[in-house]
């Protein structure tokens, strides 16, 4: 009988210890926010997860929506394809507890230039014949390649994208947009225009596709008095919310990039500024429109205006496949300028050339191309760092022979590791992060470098969409940060993260548009 009961409680003291194995991996702290969405019970594995079967598995990248009302096919988002291998592993005595991309959602560090890149070795540099460009990656905000970019120029009519941005946020579309013979007549000789005269009237989205399409001068100056009541108070906004972006060497004078000797910008302020501009589905939307019908004014019938930008055109050469947006730009002192926003596999950049002469959109090809392929191409990272070299989250981008050099398919052995140091590990393509006391950060949220992350149970770092209890949708960047306050796009869906990282649900974003139930954008 006593062998009997002791058989009894091994039983069921393994039988305990089995229940907590399995569901140990659902079980989620509250989210270091602390807000009132952060959930409390633990991570909903949708379909196509096995994560307790087979830990660090598959379908770890979902996107929101499913099982619901909503069609698009699981699994499948634009932004949820991980890019591993983001970043190097530190060297020895280098500062610890960084994010696993610096500067994630910050300005660069001034001065950096391709050549300093360590990207350069994963993709050809380009060729770039403009004085001035650069190209970004909007995912974190990193240069990816630069050409004088923090140096000054006339941008012309990309300022209208800083002017576009102001009107998504500042109006509505249905908003009516009276003309007076100020915004009407104050331009210089041969500026492009709609022809409009005092007393005409627009709504904010008619005006929109005027800018970014036709490039209307008169136009710029209108949606300026509408909102801020004088181009002067317009043009105080603008350098207002540039330098809310991060912009440092930008002054503008207009809202339309006419001629001014003190309107500057750099090729880096403008590809912030388009950056947060294309970030919006609406603008996105108008800016990869080639073609609009703008109804009869004062002067003339309706008519029919055509999109500048020949990268949209899929008839013509210049077509660069993934547009999300773009605006050109001309006067005799700037010379072409043109920002082009382009996505491929989940990946957005964002190009900039100033002052070429002609060249602008073979630059803009140069550019992106280089970017995609130091992005997505086998042997790079999202980072622009060169895989299969150990390179691990948060480095300087400095060669490393540290602890867990050329571990690639490894995990690097704790014998290898200083006593009492934070570091990333590389596991194959795949990231983990060894606390000071020696342990792996596993089942729990950390904030690293400012940035919060997600570590499942298993210790890897989690990325793409996870659903947690109550409902609630989160994302993690291609480099394990959490998104914030931002649009994402899952397959050809919109949802808005807030500034918690919960998923916006049945309310209206902090820019002013609808999302239902299932967080899509109701358009």
């Amino acid at each position: 009988m006593r062998k009997a009961k002791r058989l009894l409680c091994l039983g069921a003291a393994i039988s305990l210890l089995c229940t907590n194995a399995v569901y140990g991996e659902v079980t989620i702290p509250p989210n270091p926010f602390g807000t009132s969405s952060a959930p409390g019970g633990g991570l909903e594995l949708g379909p196509g997860w096995d994560a307790a079967l087979n830990p660090g598995g598959q379908g770890q990248n979902q996107s929101p929506g499913q099982n619901q009302s909503q069609t698009q096919n699981p699994g499948q988002a634009q932004n949820q394809a991980p890019v591993q291998n983001q970043g190097q592993t530190q060297n020895p005595g280098q500062a610890q507890n960084q994010a696993p991309v610096q500067n994630q959602g910050q300005a660069q560090n001034p001065g950096q230039n391709q050549a300093q890149n360590p990207a350069s070795q994963a993709a050809q540099t380009p060729v770039v014949a403009a004085e001035g460009a650069v190209v970004m990656d909007c995912a974190t905000g990193q240069v990816l390649f630069e050409k004088n970019s923090r140096t000054q120029y006339y941008p012309a009519s990309i300022t209208k994208v800083m002017t576009a941005l102001l009107t998504i946020e500042n109006c509505g579309m249905n908003d009516m947009v009276t003309f007076s013979e100020a915004a009407t007549t104050n331009l210089e000789s041969g500026a492009v225009t709609l022809n409009l005269t005092a007393g005409d009237r627009l709504t904010v989205e008619q005006c929109l596709y005027a800018l970014m399409l036709k490039s209307a001068n008169e136009v710029a100056n209108g949606l300026a008095e509408h909102i801020s009541g004088s181009v002067a108070a317009f043009a105080e906004k603008m350098n207002q919310r540039a330098a809310q972006l991060g912009c440092t060497g930008t002054h503008f004078a207009n809202p339309n990039g006419l001629n001014n000797e003190t309107h500057v910008t750099t090729p880096y302020d403008m590809a912030l500024i388009a950056r947060a501009a294309f970030a919006n589905p609406a603008l996105s939307k108008i800016c990869t429109t080639t073609a609009y019908t703008m109804p009869a004014t004062k002067k003339g019938e309706a008519k029919t205006i055509t999109m500048g930008h020949k990268m949209l055109y899929p008839t013509d050469s210049r077509y660069y496949p993934g547009m999300v947006g773009g605006k050109t730009g001309y006067t005799s002192k700037a010379r072409n300028t043109l920002v082009t926003c382009a996505e491929r596999d989940g990946v957005r950049l964002v190009a900039v050339v100033m002052k070429a002469e002609g060249t602008h959109y073979t630059d803009t090809k140069a550019l992106l191309d280089y970017g995609f392929g130091v992005i997505g191409s086998a042997g790079s990272t999202a980072s622009g760092q060169p895989a299969g070299g150990a390179a691990g989250p948060g480095s300087s981008g400095q060669a490393n022979d540290g602890p867990g050099s050329g571990t690639s398919s490894q995990e690097p052995q704790g014998a290898n590791l200083s006593a009492g140091q934070a570091e990333w590990i590389q596991v194959g393509s795949r990231w983990q992060y060894r606390k000071a006391d020696g342990t792996k950060a596993a089942n729990e949220w950390m904030t690293i470098g400012n940035q919060e992350y997600w570590f499942d149970s298993d210790a890897y770092m989690a990325t793409g969409w996870r659903q947690f209890v109550g409902d609630i949708w989160y994302y993690f960047h291609s480099s394990g940060a959490l998104a914030t306050s931002t649009w994402l796009k899952s397959k050809d869906v919109w949802f808005y993260v807030g500034a918690d990282g919960a998923m916006l649900r049945n309310t209206t974003t902090p820019d002013g548009y609808l999302v239902g139930a299932d967080g899509a954008w109701i358009q």
